[in-house]
């Protein structure tokens, strides 16, 4: 997923400057059309080179050839490309209705942007030795690119966002080096890699559910997904560099569920233009909240989760 990042961190900085200085527009400007769609060209292009220097260099290549990850992580890391591809898509689709095309036409054109972003890196994955094409992988792309797109097609709105959350697992002493050797050993690092520490929402604005309703505009219920304990893609045994083996199945890989409030910021009402792209930004982010969290079959109450 860190590799995925790199897209939507690029995206992001051009967005927030379309969508700052003007998200409404009734004509589409041809000069305009121009620069989103060579900017599109750019980031694609430049995040293929880069990606192929910075981390595919490091590895040997192959054949094109497919991989089966789909028990890797307790699928914590197919939840990272919906949650990618929809805030790419989306992002993606402000810069289009900057340029003044149609909403349907944006929506439809993120979605699509989102998907090819993302099959870059799926493209390289094929080519390299270490890692395949993942069908799995791309059917998490689908789904994220389909949830921006459809709901702008049919609602015209986003009524239920894809949302992470993230706040660091609590290693062991012992497994700390373990987890700087897969997940980075750097805090910025851990928050795009560790899966143990990241949750992901599905969070829903109440109002526009029910817009007769006296809720908030920005009140949002969301339902969140994580797991735990995970040492490995597979399982919890792993070879060090000089070939030791270690065996951590005594940690119990764990799945947990939530259900909590959430604060859609895009539904504060605000007359700054400013304002309204940082909020539209900081909206992939779940808001901490009380949480109820079920797992091992257990129901409990957290007064606060990230």
């Amino acid at each position: 997923m860190h590799k995925k990042i790199f897209l939507l961190l690029t995206a992001t900085m051009c967005c927030m400057g379309t969508y700052a200085q003007d998200t409404v527009r009734t004509k589409a400007s041809p000069g305009k059309l121009t620069a989103v769609a060579g900017a599109h060209a750019v980031l694609w292009a430049g995040t293929y080179v880069a990606l192929d220097k910075a981390w595919y260099s490091g590895y040997p290549k192959s054949s094109f050839h497919f991989f089966n990850d789909n028990s890797e992580w307790n699928q914590v890391d197919k939840a990272g490309h919906v949650w990618t591809t929809y805030q790419v898509g989306r992002l993606s689709a402000e810069m289009w209705k900057w340029a003044g095309l149609p909403a349907h036409t944006s929506a439809l054109l993120g979605g699509v942007s989102g998907l090819a972003y993302q099959s870059i890196i799926e493209i390289q994955d094929g080519f390299s030795a270490k890692w395949g094409f993942s069908w799995g992988d791309m059917a998490a792309n689908l789904a994220g690119a389909s949830i921006f797109s459809l709901q702008e097609l049919c609602w015209k709105e986003q009524r239920i966002q894809v949302k992470m959350s993230y706040w660091p697992y609590a290693y062991p002493g012992a497994l700390k080096g373990r987890r700087d050797e897969l997940f980075g050993d750097r805090p910025a690092e851990r928050i795009l890699k560790d899966y143990n520490s990241q949750t992901y929402w599905l969070s829903g604005n109440l109002k526009l559910f029910f817009p007769e309703s006296r809720l908030p505009s920005w009140l949002n219920l969301s339902a969140g997904y994580a797991a735990g304990g995970m040492l490995g893609g597979m399982d919890n045994t792993w070879k060090d560099d000089s070939g030791g083996l270690h065996d951590r199945r005594d940690i119990a890989r764990t799945r947990h569920f939530y259900l909590a409030p959430d604060i859609d910021l895009t539904g504060i009402p605000t007359r700054s233009r400013l304002l309204k792209g940082i909020f539209f930004a900081l909206n992939a982010i779940k808001f901490p909240a009380p949480t109820l969290e079920l797992s091992g079959g257990r129901l409990k109450l957290r007064a606060i989760y990230f």
